[in-house]
């Protein structure tokens, strides 16, 4: 488990957005055919639909998914961290986020300048289903750890993430 701890530590996911923690749950994040891996690069054209998230675990558990940008809306004037990107509760173990109730509407990857990291971050619910989330009053200064603590979700089982840039303009002639 600690290989898939280190690039989140390497990334700065531990720290910025998240404590440290054990995963426990297997969770796999895939743009069209394109299977996520830490701090891997994607185009952010790529991500403006949903991605297929496939979490294991048991149907009778439910999971919470989160999307975050904590770069926003600059890696080095992060003043809006974390932009939350999607949120998706009562997910059941061994299915995807297509199964839970969307509580934030799924947003791509769109930053304005520098590299951004995406990041995915599942947590167990637990059997109890409608844990009285609510739609975010907006999406900048979101905080993935209050969230969690709000909830009593406590830390997260699964988390992955990946970096976008701002893709060039076309030029039309």
């Amino acid at each position: 488990m600690a290989a898939s701890i280190d690039p989140l530590v390497v990334g700065k996911v531990i720290g910025d957005v998240i404590d440290m923690f054990v995963p426990s749950v297997s969770m796999s994040v895939y743009y069209s055919s394109k299977r996520i891996s830490n701090g891997c690069v994607m185009k952010s054209s790529s991500t403006a639909q949903p991605p297929t998230v496939q979490i294991s675990g048991k149907p009778s558990d439910l999971y919470t998914l989160v999307m975050v940008d904590p770069d926003a809306p600059s890696p080095s004037e992060p003043s809006l961290r974390e932009w939350v990107h999607w949120i998706v509760v009562d997910i059941p173990g061994g299915s995807d986020p297509s199964r839970g109730k969307e509580i934030l509407r799924y947003m791509g990857a769109q930053p304005p300048v520098g590299i951004h990291r995406y990041v995915f971050v599942l947590f167990q619910q637990g059997t109890q289903s409608g844990i009285g989330v609510e739609e975010p009053s907006g999406r900048g200064n979101f905080k993935t750890r209050d969230f969690a603590q709000l909830y009593g979700l406590g830390l997260p089982v699964a988390t992955v993430y990946f970096n976008a840039m701002k893709e060039p303009a076309t030029k039309r002639r």
